[in-house]
């Protein structure tokens, strides 16, 4: 028999103790469906039911009491370890590794980590820059030495793993800009149809597709003017600074950039959420839990004042 998945118990606990995979569930914070199916996991391994289907709920069949039985001597063997773990991490020291893209460390993260960094000088903060959502799980290292994993991930997206946890910081909203004082490019906020209309641009990628940002660019800027393509926010900025055209840029850049000027409202499609992120495992581990609520505060504050 293959081995059994500990997260798979988790979920066979809950449905034990509520009666049913929704009820389960919420208990859980996850989705209907993703109890459903890690139950059917577990018993597929298993070779057995685990709980009779009636109109009154999931009851626990013969083999389901006996593993639940056991699943709960597992759960508060896991509960010992897990304070005995916390009581050694309280003092708030540590490596902690967080993932985000290179856009968010350059424009939002870097005033909150450095007063992170000055509260808490026993936590070793390492930012690595990846455009991907890690999936925080625990792998070892390479071949070479080097962690795979992270701890946290700040990401700017509409749809996240839903095996996560974390918070929603806010809606980062994105406006058209100009270079400030640029002959011949709008000064003022004016209507969006008229910028696309009159406008040369600067877009992203022609082939670039995997971003909201590139379906609204596909769809909305194939009759307008584009004067030159690059392929992130950055770039755009560095192009709008020479005056060549207007384009799109997260309305937290601009605090690093005075030169450039907004000339459109927030443009309604492109408010995507600014996420932190967690693996369940490691959410209680206290300087995940201090990095989640000191930093996200800073950030999710910074998103207000951007907006």
């Amino acid at each position: 028999m293959p081995d059994l998945d500990w997260s798979d118990l988790r979920y066979a606990l809950a449905v034990g103790r509520q009666g049913s995979p929704g009820a389960a569930a919420r208990e859980l914070g996850v989705n209907p469906t993703t109890v459903q199916r890690r139950l059917d996991a577990l018993e597929a391994r298993l070779g057995a039911r685990l709980f009779d289907r009636s109109r009154r709920g999931y009851l626990p069949t013969e083999a389901g009491a006996l593993v639940l039985e056991q699943a709960r001597r597992m759960a508060d063997q896991a509960d010992e370890i897990e304070r005995r773990v916390l009581g050694r991490d309280r003092e708030l020291v540590g490596p902690l590794r967080v993932t985000t893209a290179f856009v968010v460390m350059e424009h939002l993260l870097p005033q909150p980590l450095a007063d992170f960094a000055r509260r808490y000088p026993g936590i070793e903060v390492e930012v690595v820059e990846n455009a991907h959502l890690f999936d925080l799980s625990r792998r070892p290292p390479d071949a070479g030495g080097v962690r795979q994993d992270a701890d946290v991930a700040l990401r700017v997206s509409s749809q996240v793993a839903e095996h996560l946890v974390g918070r929603q910081l806010g809606p980062a909203p994105c406006r058209v800009y100009a270079r400030r004082g640029a002959p011949g490019l709008p000064q003022a906020v004016q209507p969006l149809e008229q910028l696309l209309r009159e406008a040369p641009w600067v877009a992203f990628e022609r082939d670039a597709t995997h971003r909201v940002y590139d379906h609204w660019m596909h769809e909305h800027l194939a009759q307008s003017r584009v004067r030159v393509r690059v392929d992130i926010f950055n770039a755009v900025a560095a192009m709008l600074h020479t005056g060549i055209g207007v384009g799109i840029l997260p309305a937290f850049m601009q605090r690093s950039h005075p030169g450039l000027v907004p000339v459109s409202d927030p443009i309604p499609e492109l408010s995507v959420p600014v996420w932190m992120l967690t693996h369940p495992d490691l959410r209680q581990t206290a300087r995940v839990r201090a990095f989640m609520q000191d930093v996200g505060d800073a950030l999710a504050q910074r998103l207000r004042d951007s907006d």
